[in-house]
């Protein structure tokens, strides 16, 4: 973590996360920015952003190939809240390309395939998105998987030089439940079907008792780094 970084550290410490949201609108106006999945932690953060009127852009990044559950939240959230979700998709060029050379589903074929998949639907559109910014909100949270464990709520991301914040990092999912619960946000049903953590659909399955939470996604997988390219970053030493 770097200086900047480890300044930011100190001032939302111990802060809660809207307060600590408020305090990193006043520390980058008009460069901070919030990625969506539409899924439990994210719904959570949104609420917080549009019920306090943060100036903070929301965004997601359109695939593609996400579940019809995915859509309706997406569009009922805007309903409830009035406030405009940007949307990233792929390049075009780039997606033809490798479908016209691949067919659609050559992800499951080899570990490089599903990152060049990755890369063209969600990492390319994520640095568009990203561009100008300073600060990027996430909803990582630590016990989602083994390498997030690892992490805290500020991070350096060398990639896109910018400070990472997870303003949910240290809550537990009876948290992030009963926040949803207490505010009546809009969700995606597919949690309540097993799905922990939602992507796209040909990517992701529901998770049996007792795996690891990311366990869906990309389940044909090695288990060990079972990350888009969105967060490598978790991976360095």
């Amino acid at each position: 973590m770097n200086k900047f970084a480890e300044n930011i550290h100190k001032q939302t410490e111990g802060l809660k996360p809207a307060e600590a949201l408020t305090l990193l609108v006043d520390a980058f106006p008009g460069q901070i920015t919030f990625s969506t999945s539409f899924g439990w932690e994210d719904q959570v953060i949104t609420h917080m952003i549009f019920s306090n009127k943060l100036p903070i852009k929301v965004f997601t990044l359109e695939t593609g190939r996400l579940f019809p559950e995915t859509y309706y939240v997406w569009n009922r959230t805007m309903e409830i809240y009035g406030q405009p979700i940007h949307a990233y998709y792929p390049n075009n060029e780039a997606l033809e390309q490798m479908v016209n050379a691949k067919g659609p589903n050559s992800f499951y074929e080899s570990v490089d395939n599903r990152k060049e998949c990755c890369g063209i639907r969600k990492v390319e559109p994520l640095n568009r998105a990203l561009s100008g910014n300073k600060c990027w909100i996430t909803g990582i949270r630590a016990d989602q998987s083994l390498t997030r464990q690892f992490m805290g709520h500020v991070e350096w991301d060398d990639a896109h030089q910018l400070v990472k914040f997870h303003p949910i990092y240290d809550w537990t999912l009876d948290d992030v439940k009963a926040y949803i619960k207490q505010y009546n946000i809009p969700y995606n049903t597919l949690h309540d079907r097993g799905f922990p953590s939602i992507g796209c659909a040909p990517c992701t399955r529901a998770v049996q008792p007792g795996e690891d939470l990311r366990a869906g996604r990309w389940w044909w997988e090695d288990q060990s780094k079972k990350e888009c390219g969105l967060h490598e970053e978790i991976f360095k030493a």
